[in-house]
């Protein structure tokens, strides 16, 4: 049977603020989702055709890392023997795999790692993938709903993981020397590759199917969630989306607000809106007031107060 085309409205937006300077980008994009495969890669969004791609990357110890994996993260995903068939295991994979194909890339150097959030939508199902303390948020009818953990020493299942495997957290940092649990790269702090390691560049996936509540997806890297919370960010964006239904100037203004709140690091914000309108208006039901007291003594009571 021929799978079903369905219609699906995507606008990413992304804005970034490091050394000072802002740098924004914006795609419309309207897909017909169709069997088929083909690849447009932009500065920090990809899409498959029937499929669409966010991806956020905050890099540490150099830019090598966060470079090596952005440019060849997806390709690695599509290509697995997995893929499409399930996805999940092609993602996991595909992180492994860039994170040791990046060790034995002599030229650069391997000593830097990044964390790494992906949002992959194939018709109405939404997956995403994280290592590290990158966050993706859904916006549904007003309410964040995380879609992503963030990967810090101190969590209980992390930190769990780390002692397990001979790790030691000093002060929220793993081994006295990174604030994050999980990230590609690194390798000065990982063993030989294959082995069990307190670092890890083992991905969390979690998958929904979307509704038509479902109105926008922020993500975003630790400068943001540092100084916003997930429903202040989805409250935030909502109100934007309502006002002018840019994506892209929403995305601004959250890493201006983050600025504002004197984030101490760099700002990466993807907005993704699910509809080409803007969230509608939230309706709150009109309730009856129920009487606490009789007709009879209402009655009453406005007799007292009348020969007052």
């Amino acid at each position: 049977m021929e799978a079903p085309v369905v219609g699906v409205r995507l606008h990413f937006a992304s804005s970034t603020q490091k050394m000072g300077k802002l740098v924004s980008m914006s795609v419309l994009l309207h897909v017909q989702l169709k069997g088929g495969l083909g690849i447009i890669v932009g500065l920090t969004h990809q899409l498959i055709l029937a499929n669409a791609c966010g991806q956020v990357f905050d890099g540490h110890g150099g830019t090598d890392a966060a470079l090596f994996v952005r440019k060849n993260i997806l390709k690695f995903i599509v290509e697995d023997s997995h893929f499409p068939i399930c996805v999940e295991k092609a993602i996991k994979s595909a992180f492994l795999k860039a994170d040791y194909s990046f060790a034995d890339a002599s030229s650069l150097d391997i000593s830097s790692g990044t964390t790494a959030l992906i949002a992959l939508i194939f018709g109405r199902t939404l997956i995403i993938a994280n290592a590290g303390d990158c966050r993706a948020v859904l916006g549904r009818r007003g309410r964040a709903i995380e879609m992503s953990k963030d990967h810090k020493p101190n969590c209980t299942s992390e930190r769990r993981r780390i002692e397990k495997l001979g790790g030691v957290i000093y002060d929220g940092y793993l081994n006295g020397q990174l604030s994050v649990a999980r990230a590609l790269g690194d390798w000065h702090m990982k063993g030989p590759k294959g082995s069990a390691c307190p670092l890890s560049a083992e991905p969390e996936l979690q998958e929904t199917e979307l509704s038509e509540e479902d109105e926008f997806l922020i993500m975003g890297c630790d400068g943001l969630w540092d100084v916003m919370s997930s429903q202040c960010a989805v409250t935030m964006a909502r109100k934007e989306l309502m006002v002018h239904n840019d994506p892209e100037r929403c995305s601004r203004e959250l890493v201006r607000e983050a600025l504002k709140r004197n984030t101490c690091d760099n700002l990466t914000v993807i907005v993704v809106c699910f509809s080409a309108d803007p969230p509608p208006r939230i309706e709150i039901p009109q309730f009856r007031v129920r009487r606490s007291i009789s007709a009879e003594g209402l009655n009453f009571l406005k007799g007292v107060l009348d020969s007052n």
